[in-house]
């Protein structure tokens, strides 16, 4: 088959893109108003809303079960290739390396360790979405099998340590790699040894935005919870539910968290650009290259004074770009993006959106949403984020078990599913509401499934971590 003409980073959509891979956001920015504008942008009427699911999964090789390297027989590169070559997706180079896939919307990118992860098309229902993972994750099996590798997902990589991570050659992680380590202690553990599994949503004005950023926010602890899938790191048990939400506790606190401020009255995409500005910078991208600005304040190359490029002035695309640098529990970019579940098996992949648009796309269940969380203190959500990494569904907040109020969530989010009604099959399946069975089981079963792992480990496994390959690989 011939290969198809490749694409440079410059040349790509911004619609769909990974946070890995440049945005192309526009022009010179000639006044502050258009950070803001930038985002409004976004805002769609509700028949235009569409579901974009992104996930992230560990690869190792098959006789030696460690991380796979980016270049070699059996290599990263190797699988894009040959997802290249047989699945007809065309290629994106940075500085020569092939280092992600792009095909009908979605793309496959490369974080850092080598975790592969798929950023979705903007689709309609989450059968579309549940159909477009099937058919990803089929085409990486079949290419992987014949590399002799395979692919699993869980929050946190079980048993490598940080030296038998790879690096992938991308420009920003060069750049990031020795700074997260200067800003916090599991900076670079979240880099190289997580995964997780996110949703991104559109809203349909300010006001709507903000509701629903509210709601992802004071909820998201709940989407840790119900998908709590990383309790190893190193060989190890760690005693936490969710390994990867913990490391995100210790991880550049300049741009992660709960952004209390959101809850303020008034809070809209003015309010955001000015946390977004106070987010320390870390590159600009021109001509191919990642500039160095670690550090540095938007704010000032919005003056011209970036000491990396003096007397210059950022385009819209640079300001697409930091927006990507901001990590809190859910973000604003022109969409919404709930970022809070651990990557997991493929069942629990397309529960993630099921739950979620449940949730924010049906004026009902948004309602009811908000009424379960809008009393909650800023303490008592942030207390409850660093609870639910440790303890899942058995957290607590304001004497209330997480899994009481998880049932609650789940029932409002099938009601709002049941609302859209969105049919699938040619129109066999009447609306979405199945996508919510894994997470039922976990409500019936009562634990995070990093329980059900621990207790497997315990007893069946009998102590040999190496039977999640086996077990828990796609």
């Amino acid at each position: 088959m011939d290969k198809l003409p490749h694409l440079t980073l410059e040349q790509q959509d911004k619609k769909g893109k990974p946070m890995s891979i440049p945005q192309s956001g526009g022009g010179p920015i000639e006044h502050h108003d258009q950070l803001a504008e930038y985002m409004a942008a976004g805002c769609k009427p509700k028949e235009d809303w569409r579901i974009g699911t992104e996930h992230e999964k560990f690869g190792y090789c098959k006789d030696t079960l460690k991380p796979i390297p980016y270049e070699g027989e059996r290599s990263i590169k190797a699988l894009l290739e040959g997802l290249r070559d047989k699945y007809n997706w065309k290629p994106v180079l940075e500085a020569g390396y092939l280092i992600g896939l792009e095909k009908d919307g979605a793309n496959v990118s490369l974080e850092p360790g080598g975790q592969l992860e798929l950023s979705g098309a903007p689709l309609e229902s989450i059968h579309q979405t549940c159909d477009e993972v099937n058919v990803h994750l089929r085409e990486v099996k079949d290419i992987s099998d014949k590399l002799g590798m395979k692919f699993f997902g869980m929050g946190a990589a079980p048993e490598w340590t940080e030296e038998q991570m790879p690096m992938m050659p991308k420009g920003r992680y060069k750049l990031m790699t020795p700074h997260m380590k200067s800003v916090g202690s599991h900076g670079t553990q979240m880099m190289y040894r997580t995964t997780c599994i996110q949703v991104n949503l559109d809203f349909s004005s300010e006001a709507d935005m903000a509701k629903k950023l509210r709601v992802g926010l004071a909820l998201q602890p709940f989407a840790t919870a119900l998908f709590a899938n990383s309790p190893f790191f190193e060989g190890k048990l760690t005693g936490y539910q969710s390994w990867r939400a913990r490391i995100w506790q210790d991880t550049d606190r300049a741009r992660t968290g709960m952004m209390p401020f959101v809850f303020e009255t008034g809070f809209g995409f003015e309010a955001y650009v000015q946390y977004a500005l106070d987010v320390p910078m870390y590159f600009v991208y021109r001509d191919g290259q990642y500039i160095n600005a670690l550090g540095m304040s938007f704010r000032d190359f919005l003056n011209g004074k970036l000491p990396a490029l003096p007397g210059e002035v950022p385009t819209l695309s640079d300001w697409a770009d930091h927006l990507t640098t901001a990590f809190p529990e859910a973000r604003v970019k022109q969409y919404l993006e709930m970022r809070g579940a651990d990557g997991g098996p493929w069942r629990k992949i397309c529960a993630l959106p099921a739950f979620w648009v449940g949730l924010l796309y049906d004026q009902s269940s948004l309602d009811a949403a908000w009424d379960v969380c809008k009393g909650w203190t800023a303490e008592e959500r942030d207390q409850l984020r660093l609870d639910v990494a440790k303890d899942g569904l058995q957290a607590r907040i304001n004497g209330i078990e997480v899994l009481d109020i998880a049932k609650e969530l789940v029932s409002i989010s099938h009601a709002g599913l049941k609302a859209r009604a969105k049919p699938g099959a040619g129109g066999l399946i009447p609306d979405e509401t199945h996508f919510l069975n894994a997470l039922q089981e976990i409500l019936g079963r009562g634990y995070s499934p990093a329980k059900k792992l621990e207790r497997l480990y315990q007893c069946e496994w009998g102590g040999d971590i190496k039977r999640v390959y086996q077990e828990y690989s796609y």
